[in-house]
C-alpha cells in the first residue's frame, strides 16, 4: 500500500483521525508520518493538554519541611517552562516537582507507581509484582470503602500467594 499523502513510499504508519465525528484512516511513509506528527504537535501540543490535566499551584513554605521551588536546582526548568513544552529538563526534575507531579501522574496513568511488564521467564518475580501491586489496589479500595471490591482483591491475593506456597 502506498503512502496517502506523497503516493511514492510504503505506507508503514497507519492512522485513524477523528473529526467531527467523521472517520478518516490515513496510510504514510515513515517521512509523512514525521511530518503529520509535527502537524500534530503544533496544533495539540503536550504541553495543552499536560496544562488542563493540572492546574498550577503556588508552593506554600511549610513549618518544618523544605520550602518546595518552582525552579529545578539541577537544570533549572522551571514548572512554568516545563507546563509550555511538556517535558522534563532532567531526572531531578521530578523531585522538584513531586508536589505537582504526583497528582498529574494519578489523573493520566491511574497510579503513581510503575508496574511495568516482566520477561515470562521471571514468574517469582511476577507473582511477587503482582501481590505488590494487587496490595495497593486493596488499600485504594478500602479507603474509597469499595468493600466488595476489595473483597474481590484479597481472594486474589490468596490464590497467588497459594500459588507461591506450592
Amino acid at each position: 500500500m502506498l503512502c496517502d499523502i506523497c503516493g511514492k513510499n510504503i505506507a508503514t504508519v497507519h492512522l485513524t483521525e477523528i473529526i467531527d465525528d467523521q472517520i478518516t484512516e490515513l496510510h504514510l511513509c515513515e517521512v509523512c508520518a514525521r511530518e503529520k506528527s509535527a502537524q500534530m504537535e503544533q496544533q495539540f501540543g503536550l504541553s495543552e493538554l499536560l496544562g488542563g490535566l493540572v492546574e498550577f499551584e503556588k508552593p506554600t513554605k511549610e513549618k518544618g519541611t523544605e520550602t518546595i521551588t518552582n525552579k529545578c536546582n539541577h537544570c533549572g526548568l522551571s514548572y512554568t517552562d516545563f507546563k509550555k513544552i511538556g517535558r522534563l529538563g532532567c531526572s531531578e526534575c521530578y523531585t522538584a516537582f513531586k508536589r505537582y507531579l504526583g497528582p498529574l501522574l494519578k489523573r493520566i496513568h491511574g497510579s503513581t507507581t510503575h508496574f511495568g511488564k516482566i520477561p515470562i521467564k521471571v514468574s517469582a518475580k511476577v507473582n511477587k509484582r503482582s501481590l505488590e501491586y494487587l496490595r495497593l489496589k486493596l488499600k485504594e479500595a478500602i479507603e474509597r470503602e469499595a468493600f466488595e471490591e476489595a473483597a474481590r482483591i484479597r481472594d486474589e491475593i490468596r490464590e497467588l500467594e497459594k500459588g507461591q506456597n506450592k
